[in-house]
Parts: C-alpha cells; sequence; structure tokens
C-alpha cells in the first residue's frame, strides 16, 4: 500500500452490496429473470422473517451476522417457475401454490447459492473466511421478529427492496457486527468461478424436489430454538 494514499476501507455498506450482487447474479443466473434491487437502502432496528415465505441463514467466521430474504407469494412463485423451467420441467409438473413443499425446497436452494456465492466472494475480496448454515425456509402468516444480538457486540441492521422481472417484491435483511475491513497490503482478489458453469454443474445434480426440503415448521418455540436464543 502506497503510504501517501488512505488505505482502502470496507464497512457493512461494502459488505452489504456485496451481498445485494450475489442475490441479483445468482437468482438472475438460476432463473433467467431479471433482478434489480433499490437504490437506497434501510437502517432498521430490528430483523424479522415475514409473509409469505420467509428464509434465514446465519454466517460466522471473520465476521457473524444473519441474512434473511423474505418473499411474498407471488414473488416466490415467479422465481420458481422461472427455475424450474429453466431446468428442463413442464408446466403441468409445477406446484400451483407457494404453500407447496416442492416451492420450499427450491427457494431454500436457491438462498443456498446466493450465500455460498456471498461468502466466496468474502473469502477472495476481504481476505477472510465465513461459514453458513443450512438455509430455513418458513411458511408464514405474520410476522416473528429474530435477533442475534446476543452473539453480535455492536449490530448493525439493513434492508434492501428487490424486483423481479414481473414488478413482484421481496426483501433482503442483513444484521452484522459494526466492523471494518482495512487493506493494508495490496492483493488482486482470487478469480471469479464461472457462474454458468456453476449452473451447468447444479443441474447435473438430482432436482431440488427430490432432495430434502429445508425446516417449513411455523412453531416459533422451534425456530427460536434453532437460533440458540
Amino acid at each position: 500500500m502506497n503510504p501517501s494514499h488512505p488505505p482502502i476501507v470496507h464497512g457493512t455498506e461494502d459488505v452489504l452490496i456485496s451481498l445485494c450482487n450475489s442475490v441479483s447474479r445468482v437468482l438472475q443466473v438460476a432463473t433467467q429473470c431479471p433482478i434489480q434491487y433499490s437504490g437506497m437502502v434501510q437502517r432498521i432496528t430490528k430483523t424479522s422473517l415475514k409473509p409469505d415465505i420467509g428464509c434465514f441463514v446465519l454466517v460466522d467466521g471473520g465476521f457473524s451476522g444473519l441474512v434473511i430474504i423474505n418473499f411474498s407469494a407471488a414473488s416466490a412463485m415467479e422465481l420458481y417457475r422461472s427455475y424450474m423451467l429453466s431446468m428442463g420441467m413442464t408446466e403441468s409438473d409445477l406446484a400451483t401454490s407457494y404453500t407447496s413443499d416442492e416451492v420450499s425446497n427450491v427457494m431454500g436452494e436457491l438462498m443456498n447459492q446466493v450465500v455460498g456465492d456471498f461468502t466466496s466472494k468474502v473469502q477472495r475480496e476481504l481476505q477472510t473466511y465465513i461459514t453458513q448454515s443450512q438455509p430455513k425456509m418458513i411458511r408464514l402468516n405474520k410476522q416473528v421478529n429474530l435477533s442475534v444480538d446476543a452473539n453480535l457486540d455492536s449490530p448493525e441492521a439493513r434492508r434492501v427492496t428487490f424486483y423481479t422481472g414481473n414488478n413482484n417484491i421481496f426483501y433482503l435483511e442483513l444484521a452484522v457486527d459494526r466492523t471494518e475491513f482495512i487493506k493494508i497490503v495490496d492483493f488482486e482478489p482470487q478469480e471469479r468461478p464461472d457462474p454458468d458453469a456453476l449452473m451447468a454443474q447444479a443441474a447435473t445434480e438430482p432436482s431440488p424436489a427430490a432432495a430434502t426440503p429445508p425446516a417449513a415448521s411455523t412453531d416459533t418455540d422451534e425456530l427460536l430454538k434453532s437460533l440458540g436464543m
């Protein structure tokens, strides 16, 4: 690093942008559906799972946090249908309701791909390592607040609005420790894997419908127990 220039600092917003880019890039590749996110981000005081389908993943390692995506029934069904049709399924093979276990299973697989892409970028670009829990999908008819404050020293929370190709909306929420990554040595991030190659590999694996579906219980006590609360 050139001492005449101030160090490059990556904070919460930089981590959030990286996560947003993973969401839009992975979902676009997987579903062949345009995904955009708002240029405005909300500072929030608490994170929540909201109707109709909520999904959360815990990350830990170089920093700790909670990633939540809340899908409306319309956005979940649009992404589910687009993904399955791109995998070669026919309309007659598709579930017709967002309450189907198959829809939860597919959305959980997409969330897993999103967070996997994000953790890979963190390792390449910030030179730290984080792990992720298995995504948990929950069908909801009311809001459930989630908090990992007990595991975070100085928590920060953000919410970003996403839009599908049909203008259906879903929301990303991120809660992380307040932290900064300061670049002290010049380095080149490792080469990014080819997303098309990754999707081709995923296409050769068993259909998501045949996989073990992610947790879909609406029991709040069981959910909080799974978070260690």
